[in-house]
Order: structure tokens, then sequence, then C-alpha cells
């Protein structure tokens, strides 16, 4: 599960903390108690702000300078792995993020409500870290280059040549028309569809974390990376067994 790790398109700008509060849909009688949300939400945002007082000064002290050298003094460069990686995760992170909390209120199924939650917390939590670096490092949360360019440094040709189509901009991201579709559903039907949806969501943030970790000049963030690579690996096995326990079949269905 999720847990055990450290530490979005459109949505991107908003953190996901906001959810509950303004834009996403109010969670119905199904939903947990306020009170028990705000037990999930109080150790997220303790362990993202104690992540952030001790991770910063390491990976500002550990970057790397536009000519790729090591220096105690320099920070990552705008168009280095460290930046593009913690720039397009956080937009990989947000959107696990807005799907989970889409399905957290269309169903009342204990094990997918709880995935849906530890993602939350966990994705939510690294996604702070990543913005709060690049804020450190004096870098902007967005770039004008395209979403995973930074990956062909290292030979990892499937995520730099991904065509974006219909607001999937990284490999596993969703469409803008699978989001409406799980907006539609409810019940069994939402469990599945969500769970087939995050199943290539991690599969895609795996590749990626995978990929920075390949390249990676900063140990700091290397090891979040690493981190990522563990848990969701972790998950997709838990999601494939999930899909089985459902009598459903890996795999995002055409629409």
């Amino acid at each position: 599960m999720t847990a055990a790790e450290t530490g979005g398109h459109g949505a991107d700008d908003r953190m996901a903390g906001e959810h509950g509060a303004d834009g996403h849909e109010d969670a119905g009688p199904e939903a947990a108690p306020a009170a028990s949300r705000r037990r999930i939400w109080w150790p997220a945002a303790l362990a993202a702000a104690l992540a952030l007082a001790l991770g910063v000064p390491a990976l500002v002290a550990g970057g790397t300078s536009a000519s790729g050298t090591s220096s105690s003094l320099s920070v990552p460069a705008d168009d280095s792995p460290e930046a593009g990686f913690a720039r397009d995760m956080a937009t990989h992170h947000q959107q696990a993020v807005d799907l989970s909390f889409i399905v957290r209120d269309r169903t009342a199924d204990e094990p997918t409500r709880t995935l849906a939650f530890d993602i939350i917390n966990t994705q939510a939590n690294q996604r702070g870290m990543m913005m709060g670096w690049l804020d450190q490092w004096g870098l902007t949360q967005h770039s004008p280059a395209k979403p995973m360019a930074w990956m062909a440094m290292g030979g990892h040709g499937h995520g730099a040549d991904y065509q974006a189509h219909d607001g999937s901009l990284m490999p596993g991201m969703a469409t803008t028309a699978q989001l409406a579709k799980l907006r539609s559903l409810s019940g069994r039907e939402a469990e599945v569809f969500y769970l087939q949806l995050m199943l290539e969501h991690h599969k895609g943030g795996v590749e990626m974390a995978q990929g920075y970790v390949d390249l990676a000049h900063n140990e700091s963030e290397k090891r979040l990376a690493q981190s990522m690579v563990i848990g969701q690996t972790s998950e997709i096995g838990l999601i494939t067994d999930m899909l089985k326990d459902r009598g459903a079949a890996p795999g995002v269905p055409a629409s």
C-alpha cells in the first residue's frame, strides 16, 4: 500500500486538499464521516511539512548546475531531469488524486475507498514536496517543454515520445472522456473502471519514476522516486487482485 511510500492536467494548479472544500462533488451518505476524514488528512499534512523541512536543504545542496556538474552551491537547471521530473510527476499525481476523489463518492465498497484514500494522501503529500522543491529552487511550476522531454536524456523513448491526446499528457494518464465516464458511473461499475484506470496510471507513474532514478543527480529526489517505484509497483499487484475479485480484467475498455 502507498502508506509505505514517503511522501494532473487542468487541475494541476490546485492542491489535493482543496477538493473536499470547494470544487469536487460533496460526499454522499456513504462517504466517511467528517471526523474520520480529518484524522486522515492531518497526518498527511504534517508529514508533508516535515518532509519539506528535511528534504529541501538536501535537495538544494545536492543540486546540479546548467552544465550538469554537482555543486553544493547550485540548484537544478530549468531543463534538468530534477526539475522536469518534479513538474511532470506532480501533474501525473494530481490526476491520480482527482480519480480517487471521484470514486470515493461513487461507491460504498470499503477496499476501493481505502485504496482511494491511500492514493489521495500519499500522492498529495508527494506532490506538495515536489512543488515545494521547485519553489525553493526558484523555478516555475510549469514549463513550455513537452511533458517528459527530460526522459530522452536517458533513452526512455516511450515517455519522451508520448503523443498527448484528449487531456492525457503522459503515459497512463486518463483522457477527458474517461474522466467523464467515471463520473457517470456508480457502485461496482465505478469501482472496476477506477481500478482499470488506476492500474494504467500506476504503470505510467512507475515508468517515469524509474526514468528519473536512472538519471538522477540528486540523492534526496532519487530516494523519493525510488519510493514511488516500490509503492506503486506494490499497488499494481493489489489492484490486479481487486479486479480479479470483481471478475474484471486489466486494461481500460475502449469507449
